[in-house]
């Protein structure tokens, strides 16, 4: 793959980031990029939810830009990303396989917001999968609490495991707002973790609000007419 380099061979990377491909997002996936290169972000990782269709085509037109991921929701109810995609995980795997299947196809495993309560599993998941994990997201702009940011960095020290950041964006304002700061790599896994060990988190918490969009794009999607929109488009194609 093309190589990745930013300002003063420093490279710019939002970790974790949403598109419409996400049930629970509603951000047009050329416009994410748009906004993340006006934020100062050089690569974008694409990890919508359970899915991975829109990752592969945005990877596609903008190589240099963007690294396919997704976030799986596990049988036990935990999310956990991979990065380097080239095959879909259905979300429902147990969480051990999904990190076997990820790392099969050549990826990376990434542990988002390890210890949030709900879609974390305040931890629970992680004597399952240790020895599976090859980097944890060490801030997550979504996480109110940073004692949950900072739980995370210590379990990822004690494994002298990379950390990256990301802002969890589901709406076009949230982007940026985390970010790792990396030297500069060719675009792909091996030496993405390799700068990944060397780079800086930088960023700022997102506000309580932001959750509130998300649930208004969950319910957008449900309306009637969101589905009257899909049908249409399926009877198109």
């Amino acid at each position: 793959m093309a190589g990745a380099g930013g300002t003063g061979d420093l490279v710019r990377v939002d970790m974790h980031v949403h598109t419409a491909g996400s049930h629970d997002c509603l951000s047009d996936p050329e416009a994410v990029l748009e906004r993340a290169a006006a934020r100062g972000i050089d690569v974008v990782c694409i990890t919508d939810h359970d899915e991975l269709a829109v990752a592969l085509e945005l990877a596609a037109r903008h190589p240099t830009r963007v690294i396919p991921g997704e976030e799986v929701k596990t049988r036990e109810g935990v999310d956990i990303i991979g990065l380097f995609l080239r095959e879909r995980i259905p979300g429902g795997t147990p969480a051990r396989e999904t990190c076997e299947r990820i790392r099969a196809q050549g990826g990376l495993v990434y542990v988002p917001h390890p210890f949030a309560r709900g879609k974390g599993g305040e931890g629970r998941i992680l004597p399952v999968i240790d020895g599976l994990v090859d980097a944890v997201e060490g801030f997550n702009a979504r996480i109110h609490s940073q004692a949950l940011n900072d739980r995370a960095v210590a379990w990822a020290r004690e494994r002298a495991l990379p950390l990256g950041a990301g802002s969890d964006a589901h709406t076009l304002g949230e982007i940026g707002r985390a970010r790792v700061v990396l030297p500069s790599f060719a675009l792909e896994p091996r030496a993405f973790l390799e700068a990944l060990g060397r780079g800086r988190i930088e960023g700022r918490l997102s506000p309580y609000t932001v959750h509130i969009a998300s649930t208004l794009a969950k319910l957008k999607r449900r309306s009637p007419r969101a589905g009257d929109r899909r049908v249409a488009r399926e009877n198109r194609n």
